[in-house]
């Protein structure tokens, strides 16, 4: 299967650099899969689309302002990003790190705000180990001095309604550089419209990293190398995963990263279990889904894994038509921009 079997034609201005004035106030595309009709609708009227007894999968990662500048002691500009906290160690990390000069270990960088940071080893690939130190704790002063990692592709910095914007309303497990950006499109008012309907809602944790953004570098689909990510399934939402099947109800996965984590799970232990680790599932067509019976997803990269996951769920020439449908009508891509129901 080629990669580029996966590319489509995007203009520009459909990239949306900015989120919606409302959080649901997004449009929604529909797809049925049974009928293979494609609609659409605005966010918030999603639970026109549910049925009471539907659980709906969320992701309550929360996005760190893993951004960092400072310069070294001899001047030198740099910024750091924050891959992950490594265990044991609220202030040691792997990171990657930007400078018009090499680094070598033991170099010291002076942060802005007060904090200080030496280069301790290289990890993997072109990584860095960098322990942070200084007056307050790290966490502390990063939630002050830290910047929302934005995705390249808005081509712009961060400002300040980004610290609540790229971050969904159910954000509780600190950990990742990248938003599960299906479930910005939720609000506390419409999670608790779709409660009362009887829709009910579950949690997990999938800690989003840059892998998410990696771009697929090889020809064949199944050359490329899938990233990991450390996630966390509670017992109550295996239990929910449980029941709602047994019902008779659909599973839906707010985003891919909830899609991911919950087939992960049940394809190491024949079903979605409580537990935590490293999800390494790499999703294409050909897959075959036993847990996630729909979802909602955001619009994503061409030649993306992201894309090639939601076309094994639709089909890869039921996907690109809907994309190409997308672009006609003026739909907004990618992180801040519109999304798309699969059922």
């Amino acid at each position: 299967m080629l990669v580029k079997d996966f590319t489509f034609y995007l203009p520009q201005d459909l990239i949306a650099r900015h989120p919606p004035e409302q959080r649901d106030g997004s449009r929604l595309m529909l797809l049925d899969r049974t009928t293979g009709l494609i609609a659409e609708d605005l966010f918030s009227n999603l639970q026109a689309h549910l049925k009471p007894g539907d659980l709906l999968v969320m992701n309550d990662t929360r996005v760190i302002p893993a951004r960092l500048f400072g310069r070294k002691t001899s001047g030198g500009r740099v910024e750091i990003f924050l891959l992950r906290r490594l265990t044991g160690s609220e202030e040691r990390w792997e990171c990657l790190l930007r400078s018009s000069k090499r680094f070598r270990e033991e170099h010291a960088v002076l942060l802005d705000g007060g904090m200080s940071a030496v280069i301790v080893s290289r990890a993997a690939s072109d990584n860095w180990i960098i322990e942070f130190s200084g007056s307050e704790p790290f966490n502390q002063w990063l939630e002050r001095e830290g910047h929302m990692p934005l995705p390249p592709y808005l081509q712009r910095e961060d400002c300040s309604g980004d610290r609540e914007r790229y971050q969904t309303v159910v954000a509780r497990e600190p950990g990742a550089v990248a938003a599960p950006t299906a479930g910005l499109h939720f609000t506390r008012e419409l999670l608790d419209r779709l409660n009362s309907a009887g829709i009910g809602t579950a949690f997990l944790t999938l800690h989003t990293g840059l892998g998410t953004f990696q771009p697929v570098r090889v020809q064949h689909v199944e050359d490329h190398q899938i990233h990991t990510e450390r996630f966390n399934i509670p017992a109550e939402t295996a239990e929910a995963v449980s029941r709602t099947k047994a019902a008779g109800g659909r599973v839906i996965a707010v985003g891919t990263t909830s899609a991911r984590t919950l087939e992960y799970s049940a394809q190491q232990a024949g079903q979605v279990v409580a537990g935590c680790g490293e999800a390494d599932i790499y999703i294409y067509p050909g897959y075959r889904f036993t847990v996630v019976d729909a979802l909602i997803t955001n619009f994503h990269l061409p030649e993306s894994t992201l894309l090639m996951l939601v076309s094994a769920l639709a089909g890869r020439e039921y996907v690109l038509e809907a994309y190409r449908e997308a672009v006609s009508r003026g739909f907004r891509f990618y992180s801040y921009g519109d999304a798309m129901f699969i059922s």
